[in-house]
């Protein structure tokens, strides 16, 4: 038997990065964005992983930015970790680095070591800071659901105030935003963990559901393009089918886009037509091997398979 030799592709996948403005805001999603802006609180977001929560704050940069050129046009990121601290959120010091550097100034006899040089401001720091040069931003504090339970409730009292101290400054300093510039906060959480009653309700919340076969449609055109043959109609039902079949993690809408990548680069259309229950025999083979991108477990690529 002989086997399979591994080819190197002409091309590699490359995820088209949807422009801000192309982000499908429905009306409820709209109105909840609306809700935080007018209260002045931050927007928390849930849903599955790949419904858009992230891009969501660039859509929302984009549109403010659009309005008031005070505004940046993306905004600034945390990117929340099983480790992060509130400070995190803030600044990061780095101790070991003020330490060496003040062991190297003691042995030249120069004076201590610049404290500020080792202080690096984070996001909604960033965003504190950028309002005192009549800047406005977007914070986008991304999967909060990652942290420690303290992380929301140690936040409290900054978010609702907007404003930090730097402890290890000789002379501690406390930065507030500057009253005349907006700081818009959005939250993302997959839901893998519970978050704090007294923090929840200090946010508006918002669910994305995971789109509809129209929606879906509609994303993958603006991926595509109208053109594409892959964005046909029966592309999408098949995936919602074998998304329905899935038992433990189910596909995103990303997976969605590497699937109909596969099928592209291995010309499932020139194999045959788009009909799934009338594949040719050389289609089943690329769809099953195409499946890897669709399912994460044995069971479920057994699973969708099996029947094949």
């Amino acid at each position: 038997m002989k086997n399979h030799k591994i080819t190197i592709p002409k091309t590699t996948y490359r995820h088209h990065e949807l422009q801000p403005q192309d982000y499908i805001l429905d009306d409820r999603l709209a109105a909840a964005v609306q809700v935080a802006l007018t209260l002045g609180v931050p927007l928390l977001v849930t849903g599955e992983p790949g419904t858009g929560k992230t891009r969501l704050a660039y859509r929302v940069a984009h549109d403010l930015h659009s309005e008031d050129a005070r505004y940046d046009n993306k905004p600034l990121i945390f990117n929340t970790k099983t480790t992060s601290t509130a400070q995190d959120l803030f600044y990061t010091y780095h101790a070991i680095g003020h330490f060496h550097d003040a062991a190297i100034a003691k042995q030249k006899g120069d004076e201590q070591a610049e404290v500020r040089r080792h202080i690096t401001p984070r996001a909604l720091g960033k965003a504190i800071d950028n309002s005192h040069e009549g800047k406005s931003s977007v914070v986008l504090i991304d999967e909060i659901d990652k942290a420690p339970r303290d992380f929301a409730n140690d936040l409290l009292d900054e978010i609702e105030n907007y404003r930090y101290e730097i402890k290890e400054l000789p002379q501690p300093k406390t930065t507030t935003k500057h009253p005349d510039q907006n700081i818009v906060v959005i939250m993302t959480s997959n839901s893998e963990k519970n978050l704090p009653e007294a923090f929840l309700r200090r946010v508006v919340f918002f669910h994305i559901t995971f789109p509809d076969k129209d929606k879906l449609a509609e994303i993958v055109r603006k991926q595509l393009g109208d053109e594409s043959k892959y964005s046909n109609e029966a592309f999408i039902q098949h995936f919602q089918q074998v998304r329905d079949a899935i038992l433990r993690k189910k596909p995103a809408t990303d997976e969605l886009l590497k699937w109909l990548y596969i099928l592209e680069m291995e010309k499932f259309l020139e194999k045959g037509n788009a009909d799934f229950n009338n594949l040719t025999d050389e289609q089943i083979k690329i769809l099953k091997t195409s499946y890897s991108v669709l399912a994460k477990t044995k069971e479920d690529l057994d699973l969708i398979t099996k029947e094949m």
